[in-house]
């Protein structure tokens, strides 16, 4: 079985074809600029000679056609006619409250994505443009959605709402859903195979560390709590987003600044977080670069970040009466020994250890806590795509 998966931004289109018979990887790429001129397509086909072309793409539709151009392609396709595809699996950033699981995709889960446009409104639209162009182009292959939100619908409720009228919940859901779901459920299972031990007995705190970023207690293989929520602004300071603020903050800036609320929504998304701190940028090695140089703010806004991790940290230990592992991953987390070094620095009262020598290990999946460590400390690489490949093969079984 081949499996296409496909995360579509508004401007932007990333794709992986699975065999799924052993989980490979045929081919891989993105979609750059699309509807913008100068539109780039990068291919990297598993054992054959990477190409990138620039090529109109006035659409995803456009975008998609590329794509399977690209897989077709005599020189440096991996397959021979598209029916070769079995099914194609989305990336979808919000599902409400409709959707805790996976689910192949009919005009009634189109609508129900459509609905959650108004609080998704930078991701669920581009996600449904995808999958109306593959509608479109690959006419009767299975599709199947898989969201960010579902992992994080095992929360109970005293986690995921809000201490607002519960009117207003009733009436426009307004509540906790989490994102980064596909990610914390990838290296919690993983780093379950790590220790060597069922993830239904074990408290995991797994750390998405990126330009989005976010924190996830995860008991017994299922999430309990996690740091984003009712959208990707709570929680974490980020590369551009305030995460966590006090909501009085919002009117107080629209009054200062002679600013509408909508003004103040895009400052605290995308004016804000290490960036605005900083002064410097949303990227995090950008920020190291300028600690070193002895900028500051800088130097601030990393604090700032790590000090907020580990209180995150800190909070879901006490929410799960424990914890087993916590697990580092995505950009930062993955890469950065520094980064981890910090933040384990907080977490010495939990009775965890690192090791010196492990810390630093780049991009791949370790064990850095010393062998007493009374708690282990992981470094997992993400695998969103191959979590979305998983879920569509078993929707079609």
């Amino acid at each position: 079985m081949k499996i296409l998966v496909l995360n579509c931004g508004s401007s932007s289109l990333k794709y992986q074809l699975f065999d799924m018979e052993d989980e490979s990887v045929l081919a891989k790429g993105l979609c750059e600029r699309i509807a913008i001129d100068g539109a780039v397509l990068k291919h990297s086909p598993t054992g054959k000679d990477s190409f990138t072309l620039e090529t109109p793409m006035k659409d995803h539709n456009d975008a998609i056609s590329a794509v399977i151009s690209a897989l077709l392609d005599k020189e440096h396709g991996v397959i021979s006619d598209i029916s070769e595809v079995n099914a194609v699996g989305h990336r979808v950033v919000h599902g409400g409250e409709a959707f805790s699981t996976s689910v192949v995709i009919n005009e009634e889960v189109k609508k129900a994505i459509s609905d959650c446009a108004e609080i998704a409104p930078l991701h669920n639209p581009p996600n449904l443009m995808g999958i109306e162009a593959c509608e479109k182009i690959m006419n009767g292959t299975p599709q199947v959605a898989v969201f960010d939100t579902a992992f994080h619908q095992t929360m109970p409720p005293k986690a995921f709402l809000y201490a607002i009228p519960y009117e207003l919940y009733e009436k426009y859901k307004i509540r906790k859903y989490g994102f980064h779901g596909t990610s914390h459920k990838y290296v919690a299972a993983q780093a379950a195979k790590l220790i060597g031990k069922p993830i239904e007995d074990l408290k995991i705190i797994t750390c998405h560390l990126g330009n989005g970023a976010s924190v996830c207690a995860v008991s017994g293989g299922k999430s309990v709590d996690t740091s984003m929520g009712f959208t990707p602004l709570e929680g974490l300071v980020m590369g551009t987003r305030s995460g966590d603020i006090d909501p009085a903050v919002i009117p107080f800036i629209a009054a200062k600044e002679n600013k509408n609320i909508k003004e103040v929504e895009a400052i605290l998304n995308k004016q804000s977080g290490v960036l605005g701190v900083s002064g410097v940028s949303s990227d995090f090695r950008d920020i190291e670069n300028a600690e070193k140089d002895g900028n500051n703010r800088a130097k601030l806004s990393l604090e700032l970040f790590y000090y907020r991790v580990a209180k995150y940290v800190g909070e879901y230990a006490a929410a799960m009466n424990g914890v087993d592992a916590i697990v580092f991953t995505a950009g930062l987390g993955e890469n950065s020994g520094a980064a981890r070094k910090i933040v384990c620095g907080y977490l010495t009262y939990l009775g965890l250890s690192v090791d010196d020598s492990k810390i630093g290990v780049r991009g791949q999946e370790i064990d850095f806590a010393t062998a007493d460590s009374k708690i282990r400390a992981l470094a997992i690489p993400t695998n969103e795509e191959l979590v979305i490949a998983r879920d569509t093969k078993e929707l079609l079984k």
